[in-house]
C-alpha cells in the first residue's frame, strides 16, 4: 500500500469538489490535484459531487474514478445546490481532514498542500482567504461587499475575504454535520463553529475551460437564502420601520393639530390622518414583535434534509 492509499487514522486528506455542468473540467481537476498531492506525499482521496448536472459531468467522474483509485463520486438525483453538495461530500468523506474547493480550479490546488501542513501543526480549521478576487464587474464587487458586510455582522467574524476554499479537521467536520441546519451556509458555519483556526491567502485564478454557472439572478437568490438562513435580522426590519413610522406620525400629527387649531385644516382631514398614522405605526410594530417570535420558532425547527444520492463512483479504499 502506497502512502497515498492510507485510510483514516493515517492523516488522509479528503478533497471535496462540488460540480455542476463541469464536464470539461473533471479530468483536468482530478489530474491536477493528483499530481500536486502526490508530489507532496500527501495521502488523499478526491470526492466529486455531481449536483444534478445536465451535461456529461457524471460520465466524466466515472471515467476519472476508473483511471484513478483515489477518485470517488456522488451523483445527486437532481440539482440541490452547492451547499448541499458540500455537506454531502463531507458526509461521505473518509479523511482525517477535509478540504473543499471549486471544480473550475479558481481555487489553486497548490494551496491544499499549505493547508495540509498547517493542519499537521495542529490547526483544526484552515481558511482560504482571497488576496484578490480576480476579474469582476464593479456591480458584482459592490453587491458582494454588501452581502459580506451583512454576514460579518450576523456571524460576528470578518467575512470580507471569505471563501468556500478551506480545510477542516475531522472533529470540525463532525460538528458541522451534527448541526440541524436545513439551509446551511458552509462559508459562515465553518467559521462560526470555532476550533483552532488560521488562514492562508490565495489569488482567485481565471477559469481555463467553460463559463461560470452563477448568473446574476442565481447569485442574488444565493445571497438572500444565506442571509435569511443564518440571520433573523431581516424580520426585525418591520419593527424598525414601525418605529420610524410612529415618529413620523407624531411629527405629522402635531402639524395636523396646528393646522386644525389655526383654521387651515380641511374639515375631517385631521381626524382621518391621525387615525391612519397611529393605527399604521402600531400595526407595523406589532408585526415586528410577531416576527421576533416567529424568528425564534424558525431557529428551533431547522432541520437538515436527506440528500438523494442515487449513484456512487469508485471503490472505497
Amino acid at each position: 500500500m502506497s502512502a497515498n492509499q492510507k485510510k483514516r487514522g493515517e492523516n488522509m486528506l479528503s478533497v471535496i469538489i462540488p460540480a455542476y455542468n463541469e464536464e470539461k473540467m473533471i479530468q483536468t481537476t482530478a489530474d491536477t490535484v493528483d499530481r500536486i498531492l502526490s508530489e507532496a506525499s500527501v495521502p488523499y482521496e478526491i470526492v466529486f459531487v455531481n449536483d444534478g448536472s445536465k451535461d456529461g459531468t457524471w460520465q466524466q467522474i466515472e471515467t476519472a474514478a476508473e483511471k484513478n483509485p483515489h477518485v470517488n463520486g456522488l451523483h445527486f438525483s437532481r440539482n440541490f445546490g452547492k451547499e448541499s453538495a458540500i455537506f454531502a461530500g463531507l458526509a461521505n468523506a473518509e479523511g482525517d481532514c477535509c478540504a473543499v474547493m471549486d471544480c473550475d480550479l479558481q481555487h489553486p490546488p497548490e494551496v491544499l498542500v499549505s493547508m495540509y501542513r498547517l493542519w499537521e501543526q495542529g490547526y483544526e480549521v484552515v481558511e482560504g482567504v482571497k488576496r484578490s478576487r480576480g476579474k469582476e464587474s464593479a456591480i458584482h464587487r459592490a453587491c458582494a461587499g454588501l452581502f459580506y458586510k451583512m454576514m460579518s455582522k450576523a456571524v460576528k467574524i470578518d467575512m470580507s475575504r471569505a471563501s468556500d476554499f478551506k480545510l477542516l479537521d475531522r472533529k470540525a467536520v463532525d460538528a458541522l454535520l451534527g448541526m440541524p441546519e436545513k439551509n446551511a451556509f458552509f462559508r459562515a458555519l465553518s467559521s462560526w463553529i470555532g476550533y483552532r483556526s488560521t488562514s492562508v491567502e490565495f489569488d482567485v485564478q481565471e477559469r481555463t475551460e467553460g463559463e461560470s454557472k452563477w448568473s446574476t439572478w442565481s447569485l442574488i437568490k444565493y445571497a438572500v437564502t444565506n442571509v435569511v438562513a443564518f440571520s433573523t435580522a431581516p424580520m426585525q426590519f418591520v419593527t424598525v420601520a414601525g418605529i420610524f413610522t410612529f415618529l413620523f406620525a407624531i411629527v405629522l400629527g402635531i402639524e395636523s393639530l396646528v393646522r386644525y387649531f389655526t383654521g387651515h385644516a380641511v374639515e375631517g382631514f385631521t381626524t382621518v390622518i391621525l387615525l391612519i398614522l397611529i393605527v399604521g405605526s402600531l400595526i407595523m410594530m406589532s408585526l415586528g414583535i410577531i416576527g421576533y417570535y416567529i424568528s425564534k420558532i424558525y431557529e428551533e425547527v431547522k432541520g437538515r434534509p436527506k440528500y438523494l444520492i442515487s449513484k456512487k463512483a469508485g471503490k472505497r479504499k
